[in-house]
């Protein structure tokens, strides 16, 4: 598809045409109104040379024509054949591009025999050559020139359309090369957001859960027990301190891409089943097996996945039942399991309660799948509610 030319672009060719129509009516009005016609069509071909190429190759023809058919000699206007040839093949369409070439041939014929023949029967013109040989000879020499000359302008512009769609096709690779990077940009940071989104959520929905359940301690035992009130309320100022600084450095991180944001791993599960111990919920916690090397984006599954789910638990379980935790390390990573009791209203209107209870379940059947491991969570017809993950082995990087 060709591209319009530009404004500047048509008024170039618009002067230029001008200048060239003032340079040939010099010559052509010592030869009368027939060769000022004849200059005024080249100029008009040379003006709509780039607006519409194959007006420009008709209009050429036409002054050709006339010109042959006055019988008038070659003139300077004759030149803008060459310019509306290299238009043909630079501008114009592909029907306009081989209408240029085959016209160079054409061209090449009907000059050859104007000037051969006709010019010299007509006006008694005469040509080099004494002998029949002599005048084959030249108008051999005649038409190859001017076939050569013609055939020359036409692959001119030829290149120069080679050119210039070489270096647009390379404009359009390096906007695409940018597209393309912009939009993996958007990608990472869109995925980088939703990371920071799944860190605040297991940060603030696992802190705030540890400060109910304690605070509802604190509460019972004010009056009777205030030693354990005390050290329920140093639990709640712990958790809510801790949070803090997470939900700080991971704002820190949105705002600015910098900062070291929480970056749990396997070996801070001790210090997170502890607190949830000190919230109130006896958590059994079993592992077997010889732990196998984990990537940093899977020791944070790992841990997210256990905190979501021991948040769940304290959040919508039955803090009166103990809660199985169970780890299995194999040389294929690691397999998580986390059972807990449902609470009596949960079990006796499970619609009511499913979407609490599995607010955060989306988030780590997610981080399951981006480790390249699998999810499964679903309450059963006995009231326990079942969490399965599997993690697989990937050493640091």
């Amino acid at each position: 598809m060709r591209t319009p030319p530009g404004r500047t672009a048509v008024v170039v060719d618009a002067a230029l045409a001008a200048v060239f129509a003032l340079v040939c009516l010099l010559y052509a009005l010592i030869g009368g109104w027939a060769d000022v016609v004849v200059v005024l069509a080249f100029a008009a071909a040379l003006a709509v040379r780039r607006v519409s190429p194959g007006w420009s190759l008709v209009i050429a023809w036409g002054a050709a024509v006339t010109q042959m058919l006055l019988l008038r000699d070659v003139q300077p206007a004759d030149l803008a054949v060459f310019g509306v040839l290299y238009a043909t093949s630079a501008y114009g369409t592909r029907t306009v591009k081989w209408c240029g070439l085959g016209s160079a041939g054409v061209g090449a014929v009907v000059a050859t025999v104007y000037l051969a023949l006709v010019k010299p029967a007509f006006d008694a013109a005469t040509i080099p050559g004494d002998s029949e040989m002599g005048r084959l000879l030249w108008t051999g020499i005649l038409f190859a020139a001017s076939l050569t000359a013609l055939v020359l302008a036409w692959t001119v512009g030829l290149l120069v359309r080679t050119v210039r769609q070489s270096r647009e096709q390379q404009r359009r690779a390096e906007l695409d090369r940018r597209e393309r990077e912009h939009a993996e940009y958007r990608y990472v940071v869109e995925q980088e957001r939703n990371r920071i989104a799944r860190d605040m959520h297991d940060v603030v929905a696992h802190s705030l859960a540890v400060v109910i359940a304690q605070a509802d301690g604190a509460r019972f035992a004010a009056a009777s027990r205030p030693e354990q009130a005390s050290a329920a309320l140093g639990t709640i100022a712990g958790v809510a301190r801790s949070a803090l600084g997470d939900v700080r450095l991971l704002l820190a991180e949105l705002r600015h891409r910098e900062g070291g944001a929480p970056q749990p791993a396997v070996d801070d599960l001790d210090a997170l089943i502890a607190q949830v111990r000190d919230a109130g919920l006896d958590v059994r916690f079993v592992e077997r097996g010889e732990r196998t090397p984990l990537g940093a984006g899977h020791q944070i599954a790992v841990y997210r996945i256990v905190q979501e789910g021991l948040t769940n638990a304290l959040r919508h379980g039955d803090a009166a039942q103990p809660v199985e935790l169970q780890l299995d390390w194999t040389d294929g990573g690691l397999d998580i399991r986390l059972e807990n009791a449902m609470r009596a209203d949960a079990a006796a209107h499970p619609a009511a309660e499913a979407v609490a209870f599995r607010h955060g379940i989306p988030g780590m059947r997610e981080r399951a799948q981006l480790a390249g491991g699998t999810f499964d969570a679903q309450a059963g017809d006995d009231g326990r509610f079942r969490v399965h993950a599997t993690i697989p082995a990937k050493a640091a990087a």
